[in-house]
């Protein structure tokens, strides 16, 4: 959203810039932002990764990173509405909104509209990693880490649904590095994989991050290139005004040339009323995370369970579930005991006795072709890795540009509006 005039609109390139949002979608569009010079302002009614930016899974798989629409996908999910160990749950609702985002997203369930939402998919994955990188390469030190998946399945026909999908992955131009895996030798990869277990897929070229100290990380990045970053601002309104836009809310108010709306699962209270109508549909997953004997290597995945296992503070970070609630609801014990009872056959080696980190967390579908990257997340305010900020500066508020040391300065290229990594006139994702 820009000003009429402040020459966004005509071509010009906006100079400050708000975001709303301080997620990893909030946090790395102010990054990109700062790339081409932009003053920006992020604000957030809580803090850094204080949405699913916390609760994550915390991979990086671009292999995983389609859309969810698939024949397969409707048909698990008409079968998941009769099993209450199953990983999607659709509560007893009149909301109306929700049954008709669930009929459209129905109605795209079919290989043609797939292929044709995967296609828009294949630039982005091929470029996510090198993304990552040049983070990291440009102050954002939280690193990532390369290992493989280990897909992990108790009868062997559990895989063919995998399979297949890798197959129409690979058909649509995106390369798939998988490989059977001796399910003894897999054990030595990864002690916890369970008895249980009898065959095992290794997805290799993904890596995996602590989520939390990530995107903490990234806000680390944005400030110290001159970003200011308030969490004392709900925002309620977005106004235009001679030359700006307004955004107002409890907390004060912000001014700047354009705003970006990265609140994720909030999103439609501040984009309906400036036009938008492609509705966004909160899904929650839930996390927690178990002490273990021996160290985790890398991520475990059990498909037919629907969850993900993550190394995370020297234990096991495990997600799953996805149900359509208020991203604002309380916790739903029965969907914690849930994901419980769906993985603890399938794991060893891991302290049931000592499950930490147990919320829900929020993830969108925008689209009813909407993008997974993993759709499972937990944790009171966030993404995965319990390092939560603690803000010392008045008012929640980090320094602005004229309090802190001027940043070095470096040539940056110059911006058109046409050319900014993210539109400025459209609300976006986000994820908190």
């Amino acid at each position: 959203m820009s000003s009429p005039s402040s020459g966004a609109d005509h071509g010009a390139a906006p100079r400050r810039v708000i975001v709303v949002g301080a997620g990893m979608v909030g946090l790395s569009t102010a990054w990109f932002l700062q790339e081409y010079g932009v003053d920006v302002t992020v604000v957030d009614r809580v803090g850094v990764a204080a949405g699913s930016s916390w609760g994550n899974a915390g991979w990086l798989s671009p292999v995983m990173a389609i859309p969810l629409p698939e024949p397969s996908v409707l048909r698990y999910g008409l079968r998941a509405l009769l099993d209450r160990n199953a990983s999607l749950a659709v509560p007893p609702t009149l909301n109306v909104d929700l049954w008709r985002f669930l009929t459209r997203f129905a109605a795209h369930c079919t290989l043609p509209q797939w292929r044709r939402a995967m296609s828009g998919y294949l630039d982005v994955n091929r470029e996510s990693l090198a993304t990552f990188d040049q983070l990291n390469a440009n102050g954002v030190a939280s690193p990532t880490i390369s290992a493989p998946i280990l897909a992990c399945f108790t009868r062997p026909e559990q895989a063919t649904p995998l399979r297949h999908e890798f197959v129409l992955i690979a058909e649509a131009g995106q390369p798939v590095q998988m490989s059977d895996v001796d399910v003894t030798l897999a054990r030595t990869l990864a002690p916890q994989i369970g008895q249980r277990i009898r065959l095992v897929l290794r997805i290799d070229g993904q890596r995996y991050f602590d989520p939390g100290a990530f995107v903490n990380s990234l806000a680390d990045s944005v400030v110290a290139r001159g970003a200011t970053l308030r969490t004392d601002l709900t925002v309620r309104s977005l106004r235009h005004e001679l030359g700006a836009v307004t955004v107002e809310g409890d907390g004060g108010s912000e001014q700047a040339d354009a705003v970006v709306v990265a609140t994720g699962a909030w999103l439609n209270e501040l984009a309906r009323p400036l036009g938008v109508k492609v509705r966004v549909q909160a899904g929650r997953g839930y996390s927690f995370s178990l002490a273990t004997d021996e160290a985790v290597p890398g991520p475990i995945y059990f498909p037919a369970a629907r969850v993900a296992c993550t190394p995370y503070h020297g234990g096991l970070r495990v997600g799953g579930t996805m149900e359509f609630r208020s991203p604002d609801a309380p916790i739903v014990a029965s969907r914690v005991d849930a994901l419980v009872r769906s993985v603890k056959p399938l794991l060893r080696g891991v302290d049931w006795n000592a499950v930490s980190d147990r919320a829900p967390s929020r993830r969108t579908d925008s689209r009813w072709w909407a993008p997974p990257t993993y759709r499972a997340s937990s944790s009171p305010a966030g993404t995965a890795c319990g390092a939560s900020r603690s803000v010392q500066s008045p008012a929640n508020c980090w320094p602005s540009r004229s309090s802190r040391a001027s940043r070095p300065t470096r040539s940056r290229p110059s911006l058109r509006c046409a050319e900014l990594p993210v539109p400025l006139r459209v609300t976006v994702g986000g994820d908190n």
